[in-house]
Formats: structure tokens, sequence, C-alpha cells
């Protein structure tokens, strides 16, 4: 008959109404629909299980800003120090097959902050999570990734540690699934892990700002404070169409920069200088005023990860730049009170959309050349 023939076609389909003029054979159909159809559900909550985003101490700012972006509250968690100083975190809420988030940057008191992401870490995986990912936006001990003399100018020293391999060893054995991560010093840090790191870029929120805010742009030059960061401002220049130089340092002892020869022709232009990270700001200052003696008519200075220890804030201020730009991995505000010349680019949203997609089973690859609106 018409109806069975219909039904026939269709056996195979979950479609919900079904038409056949056996009604015994009908409802066996249904039954089998409404099983698949719960089979289904059950496949995609066991590989997307609900999500949880929890913060540290180090920047709850940060924090707050990626779940209001999600549209989701922020975990519950306390955590305190004994009167020993030993750090203390408890879970105030379940996290039994949950995917959960840990937000901690490696600024501040970096060794207490990193106990304490490893504690939470722990403490998230022994109460079942699902999967823990340590949102990390700025990778404490990154620039100890080699073996090199930079600290031992006259020889070279094989007792160096190479702290960034030790903190990722941590950070894995602790409990880590996955890491998220922003502008690692050095790329091949990623392949210290056994586990999957996405270490997105602040490039594109970079290009925005600077098409943005500085009206002749066009008439730029990309400047590079040393040899290590060429690869960096080259993409920039490339993006922007507009020329790069770089300005090679050595340093007698670490913060302390001995000489600097520019390689570039900055004359009438506007530089910017471009960095993943500044310390205690004596590379970014002595590169500042070479440009000006190179004939440079502003530069500006553009950062990812703005630590700024030690004299960095009272160089800054008597240092020549139009800006200072920095991202918000690190707190900021403290900073931007003291130093009315830096600036902060909001980059949550590209954290927000990190997790998001990682939460959904996306990729992530959007997020290294777009900024997410």
């Amino acid at each position: 008959m018409p109806g069975e023939q219909l039904n026939e076609n269709n056996e195979n389909d979950c479609v919900m109404p079904v038409r056949s003029a056996n009604p015994i054979r009908a409802k066996s159909l249904i039954r089998d629909n409404l099983e698949k159809q719960a089979s289904t559900l059950n496949s995609l909550h066991s590989r997307m299980p609900n999500i949880k985003v929890f913060s540290g101490t180090s920047h709850p700012d940060l924090a707050q800003r990626i779940v209001d972006r999600l549209g989701i509250d922020l975990g519950k968690v306390v955590t305190k120090k004994f009167s020993n100083l030993e750090t203390c975190v408890e879970i105030g809420e379940s996290v039994r097959g949950e995917d959960v988030y840990i937000v901690q940057s490696g600024s501040g008191e970096i060794n207490d902050n990193l106990m304490e992401l490893l504690i939470m870490i722990n403490a998230c995986k022994i109460a079942s999570a699902s999967r823990v990912t340590a949102v990390i936006p700025c990778f404490p001990y990154a620039r100890q990734d080699k073996k090199d003399k930079e600290f031992s100018p006259k020889q070279y020293t094989s007792r160096a540690p190479i702290s960034a391999k030790l903190v990722a060893n941590m950070l894995s054995v602790a409990g880590a699934d996955h890491i998220i991560t922003m502008d690692l010093h050095a790329s091949q840090i990623q392949g210290f892990f056994d586990i999957p790191v996405d270490n997105l870029y602040a490039e594109p929120a970079v290009l925005k700002w600077i098409k943005e805010n500085i009206p002749e742009w066009k008439n730029s030059i990309i400047v590079s404070p040393d040899a290590g960061g060429a690869k960096r401002v080259t993409s920039i220049a490339d993006r922007l169409n507009v020329e790069f130089a770089l300005i090679h340092k050595e340093r007698k002892k670490a913060n302390e920069v001995a000489s600097m020869v520019l390689v570039g022709d900055v004359k009438d232009k506007i530089a910017i200088l471009v960095d993943d990270m500044a310390d205690t700001c004596g590379t970014i200052v002595h590169a500042a005023d070479r440009l000006v003696e190179a004939g440079a008519t502003k530069v500006y200075a553009i950062l990812t990860h703005g630590i700024f220890s030690g004299p960095a804030i009272s160089r800054i201020n008597n240092a020549c730049f139009e800006a200072v730009v920095v991202t918000n991995t690190i707190p900021q505000d403290g900073h931007m009170r003291d130093c009315p010349k830096i600036q902060c680019i909001d980059v949550s949203m590209m954290f927000a959309e990190a997790v998001r997609r990682t939460h959904n089973g996306e990729s992530v690859s959007y997020l290294f050349s777009n900024v997410p609106y």
C-alpha cells in the first residue's frame, strides 16, 4: 500500500511522524526513532559536558570579562593561605563530569599564583571533572626556555635551568588536559607539553588598534627591539603593507642592555615598536631613544604582556613614547594610574571565544588572524 511504501523508504530516518498501515509496526518505528534520538543526545552530552569557569586570584577581572562574554556565571572557589603561607583551595560547587576552565595568569606573585593554579587543577581533577583546561594568558617562566649564555656573556654554562619545561611538566602532572595561552615568548614551548596547547596571538587586536588609533599608520615602520621578534614584526608589517626594521642588542647581564644597532631606515616615519613582553623596560626605552636619534617622528610601543617591574613605570614616564600599548593578559589598572602613557587593549573576547570553541569542539584557528566581535 502507499502508506507502507512511504514507510519502507524512510525507515532509517530519524523523523518522528511515521505513517504505516500496520499500527503495531508504526509503534515499533516510533519507539526506534525515540531510542535513536536519545542515543544521539547522550553521545553529544558525553562529548560536550557542561562548562564551568573558575578564576584564580591573579586576574579576576579578566576571568569575569570572559564569563560575561560567554553568558555564564563564574564558578565558586575559595582560596586562602594558612598562617605558614601554604595555599588552600576549596571548589565551591560540583564539577563531576564538567568541562572545567581555570583562568590564572603568570603575574604578580608568580610562584604563589602558579602553585594556586596547580592545586586548583588537581582539586578539579580528583573531583571527577571530565576535562580541565588551564587558561594562562601570560605563561610563567617563559623566558627560561633554553640554555644559553645570556646571563654569562663570556662563557656558555650548562648549569642553567630550562624552567619553562619544568612548569609544563608540573601542569601536566597536576592533571591539566589542555592549555590556552597567548603570545608565548618562544613558540617551541608548546613542544614541552604532551597535551594540546593553543597559543593565541595578540596580532589581530594589535592591527585593529593601530588602524583605529594612529591616523598616519600608512607612513609607519614596524620595529622589533631584538632579533627574536623579527618574525612577529614582519608578519604585522606585511599585513599593514609597511616596512620593518630591526634592532640588534647585546646584554652585559640580565635586564641590562649594553649596545644597540638599528638595521633599517626610520627617518621621517612613525616607529612602532612591537614585542611580546616588557619587564623593566630598559630595552624598549633604549630602542625608542635610538629610533629618535635615527630620525623617527613619533615612537609607539605595543606589547602583549606588560609586566612593568622595578623602575619600568618611571622609565616610561621619562621616555619619548607617544603611547605604550599593552593587553590585559596582566592586570594594568595600577600601571595606568601611575603612567598616563600606558593604554590597554582588551583581549578577553579572544579567550572567551577560544573557550567557547574548545568546549564545542570547534577549530580555534580563526582567532589567529581575526578579532571576534
